[in-house]
């Protein structure tokens, strides 16, 4: 499942730097996650790398956009042009 943020963010920018697939922007009122874009760092890390920096701990599973650990290589895969 793709990864959002909650509105606890306090927009410090820690995480759009972290993201291996350049999922998070800065949205109006806070951070966003595409959750398109998001594979949880499957493909690169053994944990999202967002949910790891986030001081607030406003990264978190986005239940709207559940996928398989299977699903989640098939997309970085996809991104990646595998």
């Amino acid at each position: 499942m793709a990864y959002k943020i909650t509105e606890d963010c306090i927009n410090c920018g820690a995480c759009e730097p972290e993201c291996p697939n350049q999922a998070i922007s800065a949205g109006d009122e806070r951070y966003e996650i595409n959750p398109d874009k998001c594979t949880e760092c499957v493909g690169y890390f053994n944990e999202p790398q967002c949910a790891s920096v986030c001081p607030v701990n406003c990264c978190i599973p986005d239940p709207d956009h559940r996928e398989t650990k299977e699903e989640l290589e098939a997309k970085f895969n996809k991104l990646k042009g595998n």
